[in-house]
């Protein structure tokens, strides 16, 4: 499908830097040599219960892809499909206003959007920020020596998925949803200021997806400590049991085909592909300022380094 669109003209121009060719984030678009746009889209169905905190995750889910290029959002356009007659209007604005309160701490603004009768809901935002080129962000450009700094601990995947099957403890969907709701802003800041040279958020496809994306085509592999990758409260014990979306189970098989998983039991490597929802920023970052990014954003942990590898394979170690 993507090789079909990439032989059209219009998904080719000279100010168009970051486009659907390249493996990131968001897209990118020069306005002046100082100054480009970044845009992206995201929606997704109810991953929690609660009308409010379904609609702050997706808002900064899809914040997250600005801030994953290094840039600054500022307006943004809501996406909703709803079923109109099976659930009421006023479940609707709780959705809405979660999200507004996320654009609100993020300094994005609220320009609009679209609905549609949809009989399974959705929501989401059509992002649109700016970037210095100079100071972009991509997923590329990671060098052999560089620290990977996780921001956020993984595990949203298989805590959501228990608490659709009324598997999560409070504890546990507490900490998810806390986890979810906060901006990676403040990472993407101490990522520029500790002069970053890739960096992704890590969503849909995992901790071991994102990271292959990072190394692909710059001859470069990484080693992983697993037990340094930290994990949301519950998260082992329910991959133990066997808890796990359908998205985290394509991404083990496809993981299996660049990652030499060493002796990680079978929850860990279903944790490290674990298909996430408004994950953390992965950075790779000289290691020389590995200790101020670490020190600058709670939470964040090494979890590993980038070496050469020509065959762009990830190994794990302990």
């Amino acid at each position: 499908m993507l090789r079909r669109l990439n032989e059209t003209d219009a998904v080719r121009h000279p100010d168009l830097l970051v486009g659907v060719g390249e493996r990131d984030d968001a897209g990118v678009y020069r306005l002046a040599d100082d100054l480009a746009l970044v845009q992206t889209v995201d929606f997704f169905t109810p991953i929690v219960d609660e009308a409010h905190d379904w609609g702050r995750i997706a808002a900064a889910n899809a914040l997250s892809d600005v801030y994953a290029m290094g840039g600054r959002p500022l307006t943004a356009l809501s996406i909703v499909g709803w079923p109109r007659d099976a659930l009421p209007f006023d479940l609707l604005g709780d959705v809405l206003e979660g999200g507004a309160a996320v654009l609100e701490e993020a300094g994005c603004t609220l320009v609009g959007g679209h609905s549609v009768d949809d009989p399974e809901p959705k929501y989401g935002l059509a992002v649109t920020g700016l970037v210095d080129p100079a100071r972009m962000l991509t997923s590329a450009g990671a060098h052999p020596g560089d620290a990977l700094v996780l921001t956020k601990p993984i595990g949203t995947g298989v805590v959501t998925t228990a608490i659709k099957h009324e598997r999560a403890k409070p504890e546990w969907r507490d900490a998810a949803v806390a986890s979810m709701t906060a901006l990676n802003g403040p990472a993407a800041a101490a990522a520029l200021a500790a002069g970053a040279h890739a960096a992704t958020d890590v969503t849909g496809f995992g901790l071991l997806g994102h990271l292959h994306e990072m190394l692909g085509g710059g001859g470069v592999g990484a080693r992983v400590a697993a037990a340094a990758v930290p994990l949301l409260p519950g998260a082992r014990q329910l991959a133990t049991d066997g808890v796990a979306p359908g998205g985290t189970v394509r991404n083990l098989t496809a993981a299996a085909r660049y990652t030499d998983f060493g002796s990680a039991d079978e929850p860990v490597r279903v944790l490290l592909a674990d298909a996430q929802t408004s994950g953390g920023l992965l950075i790779a970052t000289p290691p020389e300022a590995a200790a101020a990014l670490l020190g600058s954003v709670p939470g964040a942990a090494q979890i590993g380094e980038v070496v050469a590898d020509p065959g762009e394979r990830i190994a794990l170690a302990g």
